[in-house]
């Protein structure tokens, strides 16, 4: 794949229907190339001087803003509003060196539907980090909307830029920049994502360029990344940092896919997931614990007590009902869940 032929390749891919989900192929190489290759989407407009892309189309819209603010140091914000199942598919340019890595911040919202008469709208919040040709799916379901923060970062600049001082683990955040592929995925794990992304936001959808205050962003892009990486270190994936191939990678997102579609339901087994996959249980099993930093029955669970979380905010929902949301025969196993999760009961909650 180069940039030459991306117009072929997006006439044959884009939008192509597999499995329940339209396929948005994009190059990943660097900043520049995805813009580039955005621009060539034919559903897209672009503003050269607001640096802005625009895609409206039946199965999605997006606003994508973005900003060189350093040398090897690319801020994105893309707001995506999901009509139907999307699955975005990284592809790289052959003829061009590689050296970014992408640090994602995903906040989304997406309906969940309680009965025939009631649905709320629940919030996920995850981190991705991407090493360079790295290739994984990532999908997003029909009546979702969000931000998506991409930070992308060049090994040199991190080196420049991470001192000891911010950065408790620069050793090991450096060692991990050095070896292969790969990519890691946690759920909601740095405290002030949520504000800092919000001020960056408004900060980047700015209409008046000229407002732009390039200083502002990275002081605040850093206060962000730095969040993040003081919490990544809870556990120990930077640190053991495993590299897997993309066949795995896409695998295990696959396999999260499936878990995400079936929350309320009782964990349906890895043999089920791993049938499903079309690959081996054992490996699956080891596989996603590399990415997602738990097993699969652990990472259903953790996810289940997020979202019951959430829906006991919702006073018109009963704590019974929560219980079969997430997939627990009965209010008491669901309660002995949540506070071992928690610390605290559902009913303390209300």
């Amino acid at each position: 794949m180069n940039l030459d032929s991306w117009p072929k390749h997006i006439h044959k891919y884009l939008f192509l229907l597999k499995d329940n989900f339209f396929h948005l192929p994009y190059l990943y190489n660097s900043p520049q190339s995805m813009i580039e290759g955005l621009i060539h989407l034919p559903i897209a407009k672009h503003d050269a001087l607001r640096q802005f892309i625009s895609i409206n189309s039946a199965l999605y819209n997006s606003n994508i803003y973005y900003k060189k603010l350093d040398e090897g140091f690319w801020i994105l914000l893309t707001y995506m509003e999901i009509k139907q199942n999307i699955v975005t598919i990284a592809s790289y340019d052959e003829n061009t060196f590689n050296d970014y890595y992408f640090l994602n911040l995903s906040i989304f919202q997406h309906k969940f539907v309680i009965n025939d008469s009631q649905e709320v709208m629940l919030l996920n919040t995850s981190w991705t980090f991407n090493k360079p040709y790295t290739e994984v799916p990532n999908y997003f379901y029909k009546e979702t909307q969000g931000n998506l923060i991409s930070f992308a970062l060049k090994k040199e600049w991190v080196k420049k830029k991470f001192s000891s001082k911010n950065f408790k683990e620069r050793k090991a955040i450096i060692q991990f920049l050095n070896n292969k592929r790969g990519f890691y995925r946690w759920v909601d794990i740095a405290p002030n994502a949520h504000d800092l992304a919000k001020e960056l936001s408004e900060i980047l959808q700015e209409e008046n360029s000229l407002k732009f205050n390039n200083g502002t962003v990275i002081k605040k892009s850093m206060k962000l990344i730095i969040d993040f990486f003081n919490n990544s270190f809870n556990q120990t994936r930077i640190s053991d940092n495993i590299s897997l191939s993309n066949l795995e990678y896409r695998n295990v997102a696959k396999a999260e896919k499936i878990l995400l579609s079936n929350l309320h339901l009782p964990f349906l087994g890895i043999e089920h997931i791993a049938k499903e996959v079309n690959t081996s249980p054992t490996k699956l099993k080891i596989n996603f614990k590399i990415v997602y930093g738990y097993s699969m029955l652990n990472y259903h669970k953790e996810k289940n007590m997020l979202f019951a979380k959430q829906l006991l905010t919702n006073p018109d929902i009963s704590i019974k009902d929560i219980a079969n949301i997430t997939g627990y025969n009965s209010s008491s196993r669901f309660a002995a869940s949540f506070k071992k999760r928690f610390g605290i009961l559902p009913s303390e909650v209300r």
